[in-house]
């Protein structure tokens, strides 16, 4: 299984500075006050996932981020110990694997809130393309690889645009066939959009929209982080 890359490609929206530079110090400074202010949150969480169900109360899973390099992701556990281990990698809404604990958690994204600890380290950003497993980054296409040239984030384009992943995939026959091929796929398109051209207001406006999107509001693609054409 190969998914490092060799070569580091400069994405084309890394030209400026923000990209280059600041991008990687608003990270760092807004991911450890970020931290010391949701500390009570964060203990509020670890106390219902370890009350909720047996088993850790994080969950780390290998993500393929930037260059194509592998590192854990930190997440609230919010399945049954072991999920991933007993059924198939993609999570619909309904999946009974879930804990009753986990179900409020990831419908918040509050099972997202570790992945902190993920930009502090500088693994992930703040805002960039949501990192996938290796299994499928094998599936990217040449064109599509180039999402592996930015840093990942905890939120992006495409994690907006699908913030109601779940119930879609519920909806579906055959969910990995469904995933890979349109729902993956569409995703891509977001996010090579987003590598094109980041900037500092582009990520601001992607991170107003995430907030939008867990108070109920939910976006077209429109105003700047809609897919490519093909």
């Amino acid at each position: 299984m190969k998914t490092n890359r060799t070569t580091k490609q400069q994405a084309p929206g890394a030209r400026n500075w923000y990209a280059r530079s600041g991008k990687r110090i608003v990270d760092a400074a807004a991911a450890s006050v970020g931290l010391a202010v949701v500390s009570p949150v964060l203990l509020a969480c670890a106390v219902a996932v370890r009350l909720d169900s047996r088993g850790p109360v994080f969950y780390r899973q290998a993500r393929v981020g930037q260059f194509g390099r592998t590192f854990p992701i930190y997440k609230f556990r919010t399945m049954v110990d072991g999920a991933d281990k007993n059924g198939r990698k993609l999570t619909a809404s309904g999946d009974a694997r879930i804990t009753r604990v986990g179900r409020i958690l990831r419908k918040t994204k509050l099972d997202e809130i570790p992945q902190l600890l993920n930009v502090l380290r500088g693994e992930m950003s703040l805002v960039g393309p949501r990192p996938e497993v290796p299994e499928y980054t094998e599936k990217y296409s040449a064109r599509e690889r180039a999402v592996l040239d930015v840093k990942p984030g905890i939120t992006g384009p495409a994690a907006v645009a699908y913030i109601d992943e779940e119930q879609l995939l519920a909806s579906a026959a055959d969910q990995e066939s469904f995933y890979v091929n349109t729902i993956m796929r569409q995703k891509l398109q977001f996010d090579l959009n987003y590598c094109s051209k980041v900037s500092l207001l582009e990520d601001l406006r992607i991170l107003a929209r995430t907030g939008g999107g867990l108070v109920g509001l939910r976006f077209d693609g429109t105003a700047g982080v809609g897919p490519l054409a093909d």
